[in-house]
């Protein structure tokens, strides 16, 4: 349980780093979209690999496939909530979020980060994190905290409010990790499998919702290459 919460924690730290780095150099929107969409391809690889391939040698796709849909329906009704609430521009780097809810964009965070930290809990049970989850969960979180970060500065948050929000996500983030691996313990005979399509269908719509199109808007067809990019380095890091 400590090793799915030293991960959990280890993973979501990427956006205090991308808080600090908006704050001391305020990278360009490029960059950060570039890097938002290499860590969308190694998720989209961790989905495929780690979670829906590995769902399926114990359930039937009858099984695995209902709770994709369930998982991403679960997410996109949280996101549409904290979207008509003030949540929905959490990510712009412009400064949109000078007109939403300060609470809405916590929780919208916090909403990003549960899937991934849950599945690297069940990782861990696996017998040791996944690198491949665990390098595209960190090279997501990254420009997130970044881009997000940069806009919040735009909007007048100063930074110790800024790192306040990141530490409680990151928390929360551990804490998931921690749920993912407690839940699922193999001594209960509760298997994991549906929770694994659960979380690829959350982890699914939250990459199309919020990851995807944010980098599409800045860097256009060149996110298709650095989405492949990073989809063929999830596959090489699955097969170490």
């Amino acid at each position: 349980m400590a090793e799915a919460l030293f991960w959990g924690a280890l993973s979501s730290s990427a956006l205090l780093v991308g808080a600090c780095l908006a704050y001391r150099f305020r990278p360009g929107p490029r960059l950060i979209a570039a890097v938002m969409a290499l860590g969308s391809g190694l998720l989209l690889g961790s989905i495929s690999f780690e979670l829906v391939d590995e769902a399926l040698k114990t359930r039937t796709v009858g099984w695995v496939a209902p709770f994709v849909l369930i998982g991403a329906a679960t997410f996109t009704a949280g996101d549409w909530l904290l979207s008509r609430r003030g949540g929905g521009d959490r990510k712009d780097s412009g400064g949109a979020q000078a007109q939403g809810s300060p609470l809405a964009i916590v929780l919208g965070s916090v909403l990003d980060g549960i899937p991934e930290s849950f599945v690297l809990g069940l990782t861990v049970l696996q017998g040791g994190v996944s690198v491949a989850l665990l390098v595209g969960v960190m090279l997501s979180n990254l420009p997130e905290g970044m881009a997000s970060s940069s806009g919040l500065r735009a909007a007048g948050w100063p930074r110790r409010r800024v790192l306040a929000m990141w530490l409680a996500v990151v928390g929360i983030s551990a804490l998931s990790s921690v749920a993912g691996f407690a839940l699922l313990d193999p001594a209960t005979d509760r298997t994991g499998a549906l929770m694994q399509a659960y979380a690829a269908g959350a982890l699914l719509a939250m990459l199309s919702d919020t990851l995807l199109p944010e980098s599409y808007e800045i860097e256009g067809l060149f996110t298709g290459p650095f989405v492949v990019t990073g989809f063929a380095v999830s596959l090489a890091l699955s097969a170490i």
